[in-house]
């Protein structure tokens, strides 16, 4: 997968914005859906970027391709089913990523980006970010989805245990970003290489 090119940062920056925005705000939707009033009463129902930025996650993602938005907040005891809907929230903005990435490769494929007047580097920058944000953000890591997703898989209150130990988790994660890397991209470059492959050849099929 690609890397980082400074040159190319008057792409890379919209096409971060845009992934993080759409991730949050899927996030906002879903839970907003399932009768939970706090993403709306507390300004996250939007396609704002300036609701879901956080300059941290958003500094991290320019220099190192890893980094985060603001979470959304969200209260459970509104929904019918808590694990489900848990489930359902979590999984919301990942799979808004890998739908943004379809789309983009469609739009790349076949050469529709010509019509948009927008250089074919954006579309790359931006299918490249959309598959890895929603890939990072499935590792089962507090504070990233893949935990909230893992909390509703597992069976009775055995995910609930999991927030126990979710303090000491991140400390841990971070330290990982930060001074390991290379390990985290050798767990990250073989799933984010399948969901590529599956896009393209799909893709491929029809154009």
């Amino acid at each position: 997968m690609m890397g980082m090119d400074i040159r190319n940062i008057i792409y890379i920056f919209p096409a971060i914005i845009i992934v993080l925005t759409l991730h949050e705000y899927s996030h906002a939707k879903m839970s907003d859906l399932l009768g939970d009033p706090t993403p709306r009463n507390r300004g996250r129902l939007t396609l704002n970027p300036l609701a879901h930025i956080d300059p941290l996650g958003l500094l991290m993602l320019m220099l190192i391709r890893l980094g985060w938005a603001k979470p959304v907040p969200t209260s459970p005891i509104y929904y019918r089913d808590r694990k489900r809907g848990t489930l359902y929230v979590a999984l919301a903005g990942p799979a808004s990523g890998i739908v943004l990435a379809l789309v983009v490769r469609i739009i790349i494929v076949s050469g529709l980006f010509r019509w948009t007047g927008i250089p074919v580097q954006f579309f790359t920058y931006l299918y490249f970010y959309s598959l890895v944000i929603s890939v990072f953000n499935l590792l089962p890591v507090y504070p990233l989805d893949g935990s909230r997703i893992l909390q509703g898989l597992l069976p009775g209150n055995r995910g609930y245990k999991l927030v126990q130990y979710q303090n000491q988790i991140q400390v841990v994660f971070m330290l990982i970003i930060f001074l390991a890397n290379r390990l985290l991209w050798a767990i990250l470059n073989p799933i984010i290489g399948v969901i590529d492959f599956v896009i393209t050849t799909a893709v491929g099929l029809f154009f």
